[in-house]
């Protein structure tokens, strides 16, 4: 059985692997004049509990543990 996967999910994985792997001192802002689906993909990660705020934040716990788990991805697809 073949999986597919939505647009939105890889957009919520890129604007997640542009965050810090190692922090939570760091974080990103989504600005209104940003791509509709960066913005959407921004308000589905606070509302998944993986930021802080709809429109980036920092990452919570359960968002460094995410980022950590793509990057791990990306570097071995890499």
């Amino acid at each position: 059985m073949i999986k597919t996967y939505s647009d939105a999910l890889f957009d919520e994985m890129k604007l997640l692997a542009k965050f810090p792997e190692k922090s939570q001192l760091a974080g990103i802002k989504i600005h209104n004049d940003a791509a509709p689906t960066v913005i959407e993909a921004a308000k589905s990660l606070f509302e998944k509990g993986l930021t802080t705020l709809p429109d980036g934040g920092y990452l919570t716990d359960s968002g460094l543990e995410t980022v950590d788990h793509l990057h791990h991805v990306l570097a071995t697809l890499s």
